[in-house]
């Protein structure tokens, strides 16, 4: 039994509504929260990663992700450094000592879901989110190779003189019969 400090009256508070798992998609987010944790384990540590959706209907709503850094299982580590090394990218943050600092900067949250059933232990799950990716917020535009600048003709040179013979200036020398 606990004692609350004041008489609670449900009836001034709206309920709380359980939260539905965010649709499949790409979310603007930033990390909020971040802490290197033991695994159950005990042999290992993992980053546990929390995120804030920043804009559209579910702003506000929290994404969670844990990267398995330290792990006897090679694959995992890897796993978790190529992610750890696409937020890094995203954010702008190549060389990190703290993961706090790649707190609060944006960054593109590649969501799928997980649908509900037993896990690989057998124990039920609800359906939940999955984080599938790391990307940068506004990806840079691809950059075109330049143009070569136009050469202005003087205007005392002569214009070209028309090709001999129809379509043989856009027909590469290579190619012309004759």
């Amino acid at each position: 039994m606990a004692l609350l400090n004041a008489a609670f009256d449900a009836t001034a508070v709206a309920p709380a509504e359980p939260l539905e798992v965010l649709p499949p998609g790409r979310y603007l987010a930033q990390i909020v929260e971040s802490e290197m944790l033991p695994t159950k384990a005990g042999d290992g540590q993992y980053l546990k990663l929390v995120m804030e959706v920043l804009e559209g209907p579910h702003a506000r709503r929290k994404i969670f992700d844990q990267l398995n850094l330290v792990n006897r299982n090679e694959q995992t580590v890897e796993i978790a450094q190529r992610h750890l090394s696409a937020i890094c990218h995203a954010v702008g943050q190549i060389q990190v000592t703290d993961s706090e600092q790649l707190h609060f900067r944006p960054l593109a949250v590649t969501l799928k879901v997980e649908p509900a059933g037993p896990d690989r232990y057998g124990v039920h799950r609800e359906a939940r989110n999955k984080v599938s990716g790391y990307a940068a917020a506004n990806p840079a535009p691809a950059v075109s190779a330049p143009r070569p600048a136009a050469t202005a003709r003087p205007a005392s040179a002569p214009a070209a003189a028309p090709p001999a013979r129809p379509g043989a200036a856009a027909t590469p020398p290579w190619r012309r019969n004759g």
